[in-house]
């Protein structure tokens, strides 16, 4: 049951309307409850729902929040992201109020390692060629490669890209690892930091990109990179578009430097109708589809439970899972 901003409604933990996928955000609430039967959740539906029950909250949780609502409140002591990623947040503001902050980080690692080693399959085993021929009522063989003995990379050795890792165990293909602290190791074979990429992906038949969007990896996949790797590579995008530059990998797909891609992510996005990429055979392109699993809310509730059940215990909003430092 949710609460709306009529007469004196108060919840400890405040659910903002925004869902995540398209799946309703009572779902969200009602996964916290179920962890969480001891503290008061509500799902503000309104601005104003919104408003009256921040002012009384030890805990919000939603995709955004604005700085004028964190003014608005001083009981606030844990902002919880419904996102991995926390850049568009105000993160100044947290500070300034004292609130942590939390992400969603780790939510994704199962399904979107899932999408990858399966873009991967797909083009191994020639599946999109048997779909045309399907549609085209052709019955005729077709070459396919094998997966196992081939070299891949995967870019980012963050919750994903060692979700990635793991389920490439059983495959035999050699894995490499890129990271930004390669001194760090990994759980590939090699492991190579960001400015080693060019000898990382050189033999590489499949790379995968999991890393966050920074000054460093803005555009890491550029004209010089796709003339490095291999002709027959099929690099998957499941990190953001910006880490591909789209006119570099045009080129380098009407040029053949590239066997491949799978696109779930694109720059721009969402990708426009009339764009050259939506015409490629050897392009598969999904609309940000990759992070969508219907046990979203149940992994979301389980970091933030924990979060809240550690900050019961010590009585400090500090040392929490994938807390950001402010």
């Amino acid at each position: 049951m949710s609460s709306t901003a009529t007469g004196d409604a108060t919840a400890d933990i405040v659910v903002t309307r925004y869902n995540v996928h398209g799946m309703p955000i009572d779902q969200y609430a009602s996964a916290l409850r179920e962890r969480l039967p001891d503290w008061e959740v509500a799902v503000a539906e309104t601005p104003a729902a919104e408003r009256e029950l921040v002012a009384g909250a030890t805990v919000l949780t939603g995709q955004t929040v604005s700085s004028e609502l964190l003014d608005t409140t001083d009981s606030l002591r844990l902002f919880a992201g419904t996102y991995a990623g926390y850049d568009h947040l105000p993160l100044d503001t947290f500070a300034e109020h004292e609130v942590a902050l939390t992400t969603a980080s780790g939510v994704h690692g199962p399904n979107v390692a899932e999408n990858v080693v399966g873009s991967w399959l797909a083009f191994a085993r020639g599946f999109f060629t048997a779909r045309r021929q399907q549609h085209e009522s052709v019955w005729q063989s077709f070459h396919t490669s094998d997966f196992a003995g081939s070299r891949v990379v995967v870019v980012g050795l963050g919750a994903i890209g060692e979700a990635i890792v793991d389920r490439l165990e059983g495959f035999d293909v050699e894995t490499v690892g890129v990271r930004y602290s390669p001194e760090k190791g990994g759980p590939t074979d090699e492991v190579y930091g960001f400015d080693e990429i060019h000898e990382a992906v050189v033999d590489a038949e499949y790379v995968g990109l999991a890393c966050p969007l920074t000054d460093a990896t803005r555009h890491l996949f550029d004209d010089e990179v796709f003339r490095t790797m291999h002709p027959d590579a099929v690099l998957t995008n499941v990190a953001r578009g910006p880490v591909v530059d789209t006119d570099a990998l045009v080129d380098a797909l009407r040029r053949n430097h590239v066997g491949g891609a799978a696109l779930d992510v694109t720059d721009p996005e969402p990708l426009p109708p009339e764009h050259p990429l939506w015409d490629f055979e050897n392009v598969l392109i999904t609309p940000h589809n990759a992070g969508h699993t219907p046990s979203y809310y149940e992994r979301l509730a389980d970091i933030v439970a924990e979060n809240v059940e550690r900050a019961e215990r010590t009585g400090e909003w500090d040392g929490l899972k994938n807390q950001i430092e402010l």
